[in-house]
Formats: structure tokens, sequence, C-alpha cells
């Protein structure tokens, strides 16, 4: 999206037609382009003296939303550049020995979790999802395809294919998978875990607002209940320059 594009699609979104400070409102649908894929990292925005005249705002008005999306690591200042999507992500540790939800760990950071949801069906599973979640084949299942998202970063495409005698044919989609499972009274307390290293497709990197061929991690995990019945089967791709996964070791008794 170049600069005349941006300030046409800030313009039809009605910036002035919603409650609240005007600043956090342009940050609120800066934001919410770059979640959209419509902004992609390395994208340069208009100074704030164009961007304020363009959009009859005032300058302090555009300088407080920049200041504010580069705290939260959206936008980045080049020197003698501008101002620019941000191209970096922060690098996290993430525990391999702890079970919890993506919005539980980015909560627990001080960043603010988000999902957008990319595919939502209600039909039965197929032969392997049936062996993985103890099912019978007419048992339906929810398929929830979502990008997971910190501060409006896109960090992780997650695909979860779960029992809905556990969930609710009403179930959204949009807030922690792991919380709407614990409020039907089915909380996962434990899963099998595997990582293996693998490369985004032109359509996943698309989606992650990385290039083609990038590396992740594709994590498959296997959640269960207390009395042992799986309650969830989830594919991820977590991107490569985002995430360090560690766990701890200890010296085993037969050495």
């Amino acid at each position: 999206m170049d600069r005349t594009s941006l300030i046409a699609e800030l313009k039809s979104r009605g910036l002035r037609d919603e409650a609240g400070p005007l600043y956090k409102r342009l940050a609120q649908t800066l934001t919410g382009l770059i979640q959209e894929g419509l902004l992609k990292p390395g994208t340069a925005l208009p100074g704030e003296r164009d961007l304020a005249e363009a959009l009859k705002l005032g300058r302090v008005t555009v300088r407080t939303a920049y200041r504010d999306l580069m705290a939260s690591g959206a936008l980045e200042s080049r020197h003698g550049s501008g101002t620019f999507v941000s191209s970096r992500v922060e690098r996290m540790e993430q525990s391999l020995w702890r079970l919890s939800s993506f919005s539980a760990d980015m909560r627990s950071r001080g960043r603010l979790p988000a999902a957008r949801i990319l595919s939502r069906a209600v039909n039965t599973p197929s032969p392997e999802e049936s062996f993985l979640l103890g099912l019978g084949g007419d048992e339906p299942v929810l398929r929830l395809d979502r990008l997971r998202l910190a501060d409006g970063l896109p960090l992780a495409i997650e695909r979860a294919v779960v029992p809905i005698k556990f969930l609710g044919h009403d179930a959204g989609g949009e807030g922690s998978l792991y919380d709407a499972l614990t409020a039907s009274g089915h909380r996962p307390v434990r899963a099998l875990q595997r990582l293996t290293a693998v490369t985004l497709d032109p359509s996943s990197a698309a989606i992650l607002n990385v290039e083609s061929g990038a590396p992740a991690l594709l994590i498959e995990r296997v959640s269960r209940l207390e009395d042992q019945r799986v309650v969830e089967y989830t594919r991820s791709h977590y991107r490569g320059d985002a995430y360090d996964f560690v766990a701890e070791l200890r010296i085993g008794d037969d050495l």
C-alpha cells in the first residue's frame, strides 16, 4: 500500500465517527491495517505533517499515535528516513515444559493478544483425527484456523481441532481457546508437543507478513483432560525470527 492509498483508506474508515481520543483512534486504525496485512513490514508511512494535513488532524495527534505505535513495536523510526512499519520482531523465549495458551502467555509478558479467524467450520473428523482425539467417525469437531497476534504483530498461525462436545456449536474463536474450554469445564491439564523446523509456504508467509521460505517452527500439540481424554489437536506455525523455545534439563538418576 503506497502513501496515497493509505491516506485514502484512513479517510474511508471514519476516524472521527467513534468515541475516544483521536490519536488512539488513529493508532488503532493503523494497527488494524497492519493486522489485515494491508501495511507490510518495512512500509514507509507519511510524515507527521503530511498525514496531519491530509486527514485534517493536528500534528500532535499524528505524532502521539506514531509514538505509541513505536513504543509497542508496531512502528519504527529510521534516522533520516522517516517512520516505517516495523520489520523487526522482538524475540521471545517460550518454555517447553509449561502448558499455557497463547493469550495467557502474551498477557504475562505485558503484551496485548489478539486472534483473527482465518477459517471456522464444524464437520466430521478425518481418520487420523478420529484416532488422535479418540472419537467416532460421526462425532463433530470444530476446525479453527487463526492468526495469532501480539500488539498487532502477527506471530503464529494456529490450526486447532476440538471435539464439539467439549466446546459447543456456538464457540466463537476470537479469544483464548483454553479459556473457552475452561469455561465449559474441560480445562486441558497436560499435553504432548512435537517441534519441527520448517520453511513457510507462500500462503502462510503472506499471512505472517514474512518472505516466502522464511524459517518457522511447526508445533503439533495433543492436549488432554484430567481423565486422559484428548481435548485438542493443534498444528501451529510460529515465526522463526520471533521465538526461542527453551527447556530445563536435569541430570538423570542413571548418571
